[in-house]
């Protein structure tokens, strides 16, 4: 999710108090919304060039890497890589949409000379970029929680794999991850949760500072359990599927010299370079808004208290908008092409034959199906 141009790079911090004008305070008094002033501590750059060039940075690579899952998916869609492959595609594309859709938002914010300035009570452009932000949260994260228990399935369990999972089943997941991030960005309409603009009135999220209510603490905590929970699910399969091909790999060195299933390598490399980015990424937003909102609406905030809050939360933010752009060049770099590479570098080698990498184009289904009929 998220968009690294949501809060600028060029800010700088400074001490100064807010002066509010009358004439403000009259138009944007709301009952239960308190107008928010935006420059309290913060002299914020209003040129949109480093945004501008976040933004081309974040569509450029997800450009790419989706071509190249594109590519990769006509070439082997009839094999057990397929299913996968649709799932990664569909996370490339949700987050080049993630990173369009409201990126326009956040630029258009900073054209309007909002930027800054006195934070408006939350109007349609805040809702629909604070559910945009939660529902292109949520979809990533759902999306490389799926993809790590259907490559567990294929690695731990290939016959079961073989018989569960096929195209119409991926598709139906897909729709339901879909169907279940949109439920959760809608919660605010149904008057669970509201969105509000946030500190420094550049993005809008889920209330966490502001005279926050128990629907507010209930939404957080669904967005962020349901976040980390995607997370540790992902961590555990992901665990579970390396130990199992290292274990493979090491029988197969005291058996015989067979390389291990090199497109089971490949898309368990790319499941753990997505998990470490996340969790890197994400964890601290999720962290942090569960720490703000409980302290908001357990002891209110104030002052210095409410200052740091706010840093949290742009720091997470600021964290979170980076998992876009590394997302697709997991994708990029953690390929078979670029890994022989590597290998040929790091190696010395030019001749791959009798290495790990020789066994390239073996089907990880295919070589699955043989070690558990060795099994049986």
């Amino acid at each position: 999710m998220f968009f690294c141009f949501l809060v600028y790079p060029g800010e700088e911090i400074v001490q100064k108090q807010c002066s509010y004008s009358l004439k403000f305070s009259e138009r944007c008094q709301v009952p239960g919304v308190a107008p928010v002033c935006c420059r309290e501590n913060l002299n914020i750059t209003t040129n949109p060039t480093v945004a501008g060039l976040s933004m081309t940075l974040g569509i450029v690579s997800n450009i790419v890497a989706l071509i190249i899952l594109a590519k990769a998916y006509a070439r082997l869609r009839k094999r057990s890589k397929a299913t996968f492959l649709l799932f990664a595609s569909s996370l490339v594309a949700t987050d080049l949409a993630g990173h369009v859709i409201p990126g326009a938002l956040v630029l258009h914010l900073y054209m309007s000379g909002t930027v800054g300035g006195f934070c408006y009570p939350p109007d349609a452009t805040c809702h629909f970029l604070g559910g945009s932000m939660v529902f292109f949260g949520l979809c990533p994260l759902f999306l490389g929680c799926v993809m790590a228990v259907e490559r567990c399935m294929g690695v731990t369990r290939p016959l079961l794999h073989a018989r569960v999972i096929c195209m119409a089943h991926t598709k139906m997941v897909l729709v339901l991850i879909w169907l279940l991030a949109l439920f959760v960005a809608l919660l605010p309409f149904f008057h669970l949760g509201t969105y509000t603009y946030q500190f420094p009135c550049t993005w809008c999220f889920i209330n966490v500072l502001d005279k926050t209510s128990i629907t507010d603490v209930i939404f957080v905590l669904l967005f962020s359990g349901l976040g980390l929970a995607a997370l540790a699910v992902a961590l555990v399969c992901n665990t579970i599927s390396g130990v199992t091909l290292v274990n493979a790999r090491l029988r197969r060195k005291k058996c015989q010299r067979r390389s291990a299933k090199s497109h089971d390598i490949e898309m368990v490399a790319q499941l753990l370079g997505i998990m470490v980015t996340s969790c890197i990424c994400w964890s601290p937003l999720l962290i942090f808004g569960l720490m703000s909102v409980i302290r908001s609406y357990s002891w209110g905030m104030m002052g210095d208290d409410l200052k740091n809050y706010r840093t949290l939360m742009v720091m997470g933010v600021r964290m979170a908008s980076w998992n876009q752009i590394l997302d697709p060049w997991v994708y990029i770099l953690l390929r078979r092409a670029v890994l022989r590479k590597i290998y040929r570098i790091t190696t010395g080698r030019s001749n791959l034959r009798g290495s790990t990498f020789r066994r390239w184009e073996i089907s990880s289904f295919q070589n699955s199906m043989k070690s558990a009929s060795n099994r049986n």
